[in-house]
């Protein structure tokens, strides 16, 4: 955990409101670390007493799997999730749906300043597509091909992450792309900032909010690539 606080990785697999928590525990273990290496230098020398105790593993090998797991620690870099680890877990089913009796409500903040956490959670309060028709977008994420869906529609995607990355959940808006532009031409995966603007369509026999894009333009993965 040090290490990924120090190269800011933590980020990717903690929500920062709890990364001061990995930082503190992982300077206590190293406290403990250094506080045992100095008790085991002070008694270097001095021949202790035989102590038997029970070990389920060959002498040895408990060190041998502690070392092994660090090392792996040390190489493996963690990555920000996929667009099929979105779809295994559910980002169509993320898509708002309409109520059939809309209350009023109006969104508080510019409609071009959203991210697609902030769309989401706005349609969420009042998921009526004719309400947001015309709104301008722009907005980044990840590309998603769902297999369900045309071939002039993607997905803009997402995580959420509410604690770390083990309960995190994508959210996502689909997008039409603009005419003489296919899905191919946007890998899945990668990153793209779209301006456009909302409008009302039918996605699998219901009515849902699709963004009408304008221009995709490929942009770097982000160092915070989730939305809290």
């Amino acid at each position: 955990m040090m290490q990924y606080w120090l190269t800011g990785k933590l980020r990717i697999l903690i929500h920062p409101a709890y990364a001061w928590l990995c930082i503190l525990a992982g300077i206590g273990f190293l406290l403990i670390a250094a506080w045992k290496a100095l008790q085991l230098r002070s008694r270097r020398g001095i021949p202790e007493a035989p102590q038997q105790h029970i070990s389920l593993f060959p002498p040895g090998w408990s060190t041998g799997l502690l070392l092994a797991s660090a090392c792996i620690a040390l190489v493996f870099t963690p990555r920000p999730f996929a667009s099929q680890v979105a779809l295994d877990r559910g980002v169509t089913d993320f898509l708002a749906m309409t109520r059939v009796e809309p209350e009023s409500f109006r969104g508080g903040n510019n409609p071009e300043d959203r991210s697609i956490v902030d769309w989401t959670r706005t349609l969420s309060v009042y998921p009526e597509p004719d309400a947001y028709a015309g709104d301008p977008v722009n907005v980044d994420g990840f590309v998603i091909h769902p297999p369900d869906l045309d071939e002039n529609l993607i997905i803009i995607a997402r995580f959420m992450i509410t604690c770390c990355a083990a309960d995190a959940y994508p959210v996502g808006l689909p997008v039409q792309l603009p005419p003489g532009t296919s899905r191919q031409d946007f890998e899945p995966d990668s990153w793209v900032q779209i301006r456009g603007e909302m409008k009302s369509g039918r996605l699998e026999d219901r009515r849902q909010v699709i963004i009408a894009a304008e221009s995709l333009d490929p942009i770097p993965e982000p160092d915070d690539p989730y939305g809290y």
